[in-house]
């Protein structure tokens, strides 16, 4: 076999291959954002239609994107984005998440912290919808589709995982109205995403995981998602009571509940992974 030249190696590093990928991805998010709205408001259409076509457009560019990079770089077939189990991936991952938010907002409800006041039309979701569903793509592409990914090609499953989860807790500092509790919830569903990502060597599971956490808890519920403004939503809710209950001003997902319903949800995706011998070993230990 011919010796890698030093050029070669540094090309073919994972550290050199993620810092390209990233500064790419991120070029294509904010160049697209920019093309799209100037576009977008050329057209008569309503300014919710003008964002929920800007939130497909950006994240079309950013799925496409991704796997024409990989795709050249690696020269190998992109099977994260594959349409061979499309379907049953973004179904699992709406359904659970669907599942852990409602248990979420029962929790408050029970407590008496939650309560309904009144029910918009259908039309209100878009907005909710178009955000949540490019973010989802955007931060699953950017946290588990490169940094997990291409750590775990040498540090293997379980300290990519971990790494990577942290991360994302970080990435969500800057938001407003951040507590301790809503941090480790954050890096616990980092750690779900990621186990979601594991078990189906899929980026839409973990897509669709992340975007029915957030559209189910701001755009149905009414409740605030990760210490944002509130957008439009089907209910118009009440919350008041303890934050460690309610997530204060950050959110239900700053909640002690959610902590604990993501911790089961990843638990059982990690339990599913071992049994089906999916785990990655760290490159010293194959």
């Amino acid at each position: 076999m011919k010796a890698l030249t030093t050029k070669q190696k540094i090309f073919k590093s994972p550290i050199t291959k993620m810092i390209l990928a990233l500064l790419v991805f991120m070029a294509v998010v904010i160049i697209g954002q920019q093309i799209a709205s100037r576009l977008l408001t050329l057209t008569p259409l309503d300014k919710d239609y003008r964002n929920l076509l800007k939130g497909l457009l950006v994240s079309s560019a950013c799925v496409f994107s991704y796997i024409l990079f990989f795709k050249k770089y690696d020269k190998r077939t992109i099977t994260e984005f594959a349409t061979k189990g499309i379907v049953k991936n973004i179904s699992l991952g709406i359904l659970i998440s669907v599942i852990l938010q409602s248990l979420t907002i029962f929790v408050m409800y029970l407590n008496g912290s939650y309560s309904i006041v009144n029910t918009n039309p259908v039309s209100f979701v878009l907005i909710p919808f178009a955000i949540m569903f490019t973010v989802a793509i955007i931060e699953e592409i950017l946290v588990r589709g490169i940094i997990f990914r291409i750590l775990e090609e040498k540090l293997g499953s379980y300290i990519s995982l971990t790494i990577s989860s942290v991360l994302f807790g970080v990435f969500h500092l800057a938001n407003p109205h951040g507590t301790l509790l809503s941090s480790i919830c954050i890096i616990m569903a980092g750690f779900l995403f990621g186990a979601a990502f594991i078990y189906s060597r899929n980026l839409w599971l973990p897509i669709a995981l992340h975007f029915a956490w957030n559209f189910t808890q701001s755009g149905i519920f009414g409740a605030i998602t990760s210490g944002n403004e509130k957008t439009n939503s089907l209910f118009e809710a009440k919350i008041q009571g303890p934050e460690i209950i309610t997530g204060g001003e950050f959110g239900p997902e700053g909640s002690i509940q959610a902590i604990v319903f993501c911790a089961l949800a990843t638990i059982l995706f990690l339990i599913l992974i071992h049994k089906q011998n999916k785990i990655i070993k760290p490159h010293w230990k194959r």
